[in-house]
């Protein structure tokens, strides 16, 4: 420790040194090379420091400078040039158009601009445009395909959340997202779901509160991928960063006004829903009634007994579809106009794929900029409204964000930008095993239902009507066994839900000398969320509640609110060492005051008052209500140094010490640091084909905090015994010894471009280990508890990106650019706990889990095996099944690699950009193949064998499914399984045959992720009238060009963490089309 903080003294004592040049003012004014006119908004900036100003609206500016200063003047779109000061006080720079340059400039950690080509690690970078033109829910969304390293999976569920890895997973309780910095202000993006619904029960999904940054705000985000990017932020820097720069107002004479419009149109892709069979109905199999797959009922009351379908029973193995004239769910329905009727009996002609809707959302904003000599100002509003695909779903939001700055002297600048987004949600959709509409779909379901007809029903009655009712046994026609009428589900069972945000920052910048400025800023993040869950009376017995007993009526309240602030000073300093050597950096210190606060209650035994959702209503008192504070303070100094030799070679040094409040009081200090060099080689080639060729080099710790209440042991409050209150402790005993996790990682990296700049490669290959890991790991319960928490366990990451980009075509009026990126991750747990070789991190349904197993990569899926012979064919039994192995490794949820690969083409005014967005390999788990096969519902379930006979015929008539595979005896199998009845070859399963295996699938998808064609109008038909006038056709997941998971969306999945790679009650994909209209006045 003491030599850390050594060195921290020296990169202050390097910053504050006092060097012998004196300011002067220099002036100048920058033009565009195209037409000769000034250029307002350039940026004006002192390499290596945030100091700097723009230009005025005559593209004029002012800043104070010494002799040794370099000047980087910048602007979206054109070369970046650098001059040094030197004598001159008067400096005119003309700005050259390039998309691409080889002095690309991007923002860094803690908002620092820097040439990209001095970094010694990798940061990617992506204009506004390129998360804003196709507008997503949730902007996360909007990288996808995009960056080399970065995984994004989305869950399809409405509103719901997306997981986001750079580099893989490291981290097996501690969290492996990034972190999302906007104007300097951290931004929490917890989804706080149940611990019931990530573990695949029923639940909801609220989505990352990431989704509250608004797109239409973005003018930059850099991705810091490497811990040599991030070790700056210590403890928070272990899973990479984004950096998102806001849009800024402009100086210029007037206001300018920009009106931005859109409307998007979806429907579910069909090739991610389930595709039912037309023809065998209800039933098990020939359980039922004097035919088998009838219940005997005399309906009629002529002292005949009828055919009545058996609407007690979920599945699709019964009689086949040939005409019969029976009694239906609704023949029992006094409401219904086929009460007390027979009809035919065949497969409906509305399924469930009718059941969803069309989505529509519509986004508008509108934004204010101005400026003067003296400040500048953006004010934007925006609104996205939309409907999802389910009925009674709706996602409300309304974002106002401002950001002003002005400099009350030369020497003084302060600002302010503050966010407010107030969102309002109603029907989310449950997740999850049981009480979830896509488990009754796809998975237990009567192909003889008409969805159609259920909903007539509901809204006729607004009663609970359900194809599952039990009238046929006696218990009631209101009274459905297993699943209420999804209409109902929707409109008396749902859920509301709200969030008012508001984040932003205040600050000051003082330019002391003129190679040293001050900055202090204190950042707020805070916001407060409503959850309501209702369940109504009538409504079939499912979890529910603080206690998730099984309830048929219920109603539950859970309030958030979170407070994040920081409190940050630095110095940024710049100065030069020799004629050839530069030094600049910056020195800080900070405070960061974390705040959760959660309330959760609700009835309990039911509604007293149906339709009364309030926690008075309840039959019985309820449970005690659930309340939790938790609250951390981190005190950080950080100190970060950049040498220059002839802006040839590169030396970045950082160094951070941090201190939380939620470690033990003796270990409670800890230091990340890191090393980073980059050489620029082409500057002793000769090769006039290679405009730059720079190798990079690094070497990084970052760690992982853990998060409070983790140290000493707390209470539980549990329910009252009588006039006794009781207490007790939770299942998990803490640990006075914890400290955080550690990650080191190791990169190097290539980077060129080519060709007058029109091609280029960026190379990266890394290998990161996390150690110390913060996991509760299972103590005998003889202790009192279920687990402990402990630091234990070892993960290994590496791998390589690639980025590539080209400019094939470049004329006057045609131009083509073309963007790959590629990455390949492996992860291995190189340890555990003591003789610990595997633990869980999350249990299915199907008897499936998400495992860290030491030797293999972190995430693998368990389940029953097949059984093979030693030559890996798979075994089968006398019947003709495959036989079970218990507790195998069934899948791994890491892709083998993943790429995109964007085109965008321009003619004069049109523009069309499309993303081909690409994951090969990786597994899941599909529970919605388990069930749906093994009831019946499915397509593939019926139809015919290879023999060309009926699958659901019996074995002895040539129906059934021969199983490939060998005997026991390592004979080829010749023995076909039944398939006519649930437990035949479609059998869900069990320890001895049938394994979990047979519905583990390869994740690997290639999609059409987004598509934008834009037109923007000459100038001569909208001159008087705007500045510009641009028309845009967009697209959103129009195509899965290939998957190989059977109706379902590989990405899809429960929630966002660790646990992926597990399908149950999967939500189609939205294929979307879009208009947006953009003017700027």
């Amino acid at each position: 420790m003491k030599k850390m903080i050594g060195l921290f003294v020296c990169l202050v004592l390097m910053g504050l040194q006092i060097v012998n040049a004196q300011s002067k003012q220099v002036t100048g004014t920058v033009t565009n090379a195209e037409d000769g006119l000034g250029m307002p908004g350039v940026s004006v900036v002192i390499k290596g420091t945030t100091v700097g100003s723009s230009t005025d609206i005559d593209g004029k500016y002012t800043i104070e400078a010494s002799p040794n200063d370099i000047l980087m003047f910048s602007f979206v779109g054109m070369i970046t040039q650098e001059i040094t000061v030197g004598d001159k006080t008067v400096i005119d720079v003309v700005l050259q158009t390039e998309s691409i340059g080889v002095d690309e400039v991007v923002v860094t950690a803690l908002g620092i601009t820097r040439e990209k080509k001095a970094l010694g690690y990798s940061v990617t970078d992506l204009g506004g445009d390129e998360v804003s033109k196709v507008k997503q829910q949730n902007l996360v969304n909007s990288l996808s395909g995009k960056v080399a390293g970065v995984q994004i999976r989305q869950s399809n569920n409405f509103g719901g959340s997306t997981n986001m890895v750079i580099r893989g997973n490291s981290s097996i309780f501690g969290g492996n997202q990034p972190l999302f910095v906007v104007d300097g202000v951290p931004i929490s993006g917890s989804t706080f779901n149940s611990a019931a619904q990530r573990g695949g029960s029923t639940g909801y999904d609220y989505g990352n509160a990431l989704s509250d940054i608004n797109p239409d705000d973005i003018a930059n985000m850099s991705v810091l991928k490497g811990a040599a990017a991030t070790a700056i932020y210590g403890s928070r820097g272990a899973n990479g960063v984004v950096m998102i720069t806001t849009k800024k107002g402009k100086k210029k004479k007037g206001l300018s006004i920009s009106i931005n419009s859109g409307i998007t149109i979806g429907k579910i892709d069909k090739e991610t829903f389930a595709e039912y069979q037309d023809e065998y109905g209800a039933g098990y199999g020939p359980y039922y009634g004097s035919t088998g797959y009838f219940e005997d009922l005399d309906v009629n009351g002529d002292g005949t007994d009828d055919l009545v379908v058996p609407t007690y029973d979920d599945a699709s193995y019964g009689a086949k579809f040939s005409g019969q004239q029976v009694y239906h769910w609704d023949s029992f329905v006094p409401e219904s106009a086929n009460f007390g009727k027979a009809y035919e009996y065949k497969a409906a002609a509305n399924t469930p794929v009718d059941f969803f809707e069309t989505e529509v959302g519509y986004t508008n904003n509108v934004e204010l900029t101005g400026g003067n000599e003296d400040g500048t100002f953006r004010l934007s509003y925006t609104n996205f409204h939309t409907n999802g695909i389910l009925p009674n779903s709706k996602l409300n939001r309304n974002t106002v964000s401002f950001n002003g700055d002005y400099n009350i002297n030369p020497k003084l600048k302060v600002g302010v930008s503050a966010n407010v987004s107030l969102q309002d949600t109603k029907g989310r959709n449950s997740t999850g095993y049981s009480d979830n509409l896509m488990s009754q779909m796809r998975q237990w379901w009567q192909v003889n239902v008409d969805v159609k007809a259920q909903e007539d029903i509901y809204k006729q009655t607004k009663k609970n009507y359900s194809w599952n009712h039990q009238e046929s046994t006696g218990d009631g026609v209101l009274n459905p066994l297993y699943w209420d009428n999804p209409y109902w589900t929707r409109f008396e069972n749902y859920q509301t839900d709200s969030r008012d945000r508001i984040y932003g920052n205040a600050f000051f910048t003082f330019d002391a000398f003129d190679w040293l400025d001050i900055t202090g800023r204190v950042s707020l993040d805070h916001y407060t969320s409503l959850r309501e869950e209702r369940r109504a009376v009538g409504s079939v017995a499912a979890p529910f509640g603080v206690l998730r007993t099984d309830e048929k009526s219920g109603y539950q309240r859970y309030e958030i609110g979170f407070t994040e602030v920081n409190y940050d000073f630095m110095a940024n300093y710049n100065t030069s060492l020799s004629d050839d050597i530069t030094l600049a950096g910056v020195v800080g210190i900070s405070i960061r005051d974390e705040s959760t606060d959660r309330y959760q209650a609700s009835t309990l035994g039911g509604l007293v008052v149906p339709n009364l959702y309030s926690l008075s209503n309840s039959v019985n008192t309820p449970s005690a209500p659930i309340e939790t504070l938790e609250e951390k303070r981190v005190y950080g100094m950080y100190a970060q140094a950049t040498f220059s030799y002839k802006d040839i070679l590169y030396l970045d040094l950082t160094d951070r010490i941090d201190k939380s409040s939620a470690l033990p009081k003796d270990e409670n200090t800890y230091n990340y640091y890191s090393i980073a060099a980059s050489y620029l080689f082409s500057t002793h080639t000769e090769l006039p084909w290679l405009n730059l060729g720079k190798l990079r080099m690094s070497y990084a710790t970052v760690g992982n905090d853990t998060s409070p209440l983790n140290v000493y042991d707390t209470y539980v409050k549990n329910d009252n015994f009588g006039k006794y209150t009781l207490f007790s402790y939770p299942n998990t005993k803490n640990n006075i010894e914890l400290k955080p996790e550690y990650t080191k990682e190791f990169e190097v990296g290539l980077e060129t471009k080519m060709f007058n700049n029109r091609a280029g490669i960026d190379v990266s290959y890394y290998t990161k280990e996390t150690e110390d890991m913060l996991i509760p790991v299972e103590v005998s319960k003889a202790t009192g508890y279920s687990f402990n928490w402990v630091n234990a366990a070892t993960v290994e990451n590496n791998g390589i990106e690639v980025a590539l980009y080209g400019n094939p075509i470049k004329t006057e009026a045609f131009s083509w650019d073309i963007n790959v990126n590629w990455a390949r991750n492996r992860n291995k747990v190189l340890d555990l706990y003591n003789d610990v070789e595997n633990i869980v991190i999350n249990s299915y349904q199907g008897g499936i889990s998400i495992n860290a197993t030491k030797g293999q990569p972190l995430g693998t899926i368990r389940g029953t095996g097949f059984l093979f012979d030693d030559n890996g064919n798979k075994v089968v039994n006398s019947s003709g099944y495959y036989i079970s192995q218990s507790d195998q490794i069934i899948g791994d949820q890491n892709p083998d690699w993943t790429g995109g690969i964007s085109n965008t083409f321009s003619y004069k005014g049109l523009t069309l950009n499309f993303l081909i967005d690409i994951q090969k390999g990786g597994d899941v788990y599909s529970l919605d193949m388990h069930y749906g096969q093994g009831t019946g519902v499915l397509k593939h379930t019926a139809g015919l064998n290879e023999l060309g006979n009926p699958k659901r015929d019996p074995v002895s008539e040539g129906g059934g499914i021969l199983n490939v595979g060998v005997t026991e005896d390592g004979s080829p199998n010749t023995t076909r399984a039944r398939a006519d009845y649930y437990g035949g070859a479609y059998y869900w399963g069990n320890s001895s045959r049938n394994p979990g295996a047979l519905t583990v699938y390869d994740a690997s998808f290639v999609k059409l992720r987004e598509l934008a064609l834009t037109y923007n109008l000459p100038k001569n038909l909208i001159s008087g009238f705007a500045q510009n006038v641009s028309l845009s056709l967009v697209g959103r997941n129009l195509w899965i060009i290939h998957k190989n998971v059977p109706y379902a969306d590989p990405e899809s999945g429960l929630s966002s963490g660790l646990a992926q790679g597990y399908l149950s009650g999967s939500y189609p994909t939205v294929r979307s089309w879009g208009f947006n209209v953009k003017v700027d006045f």
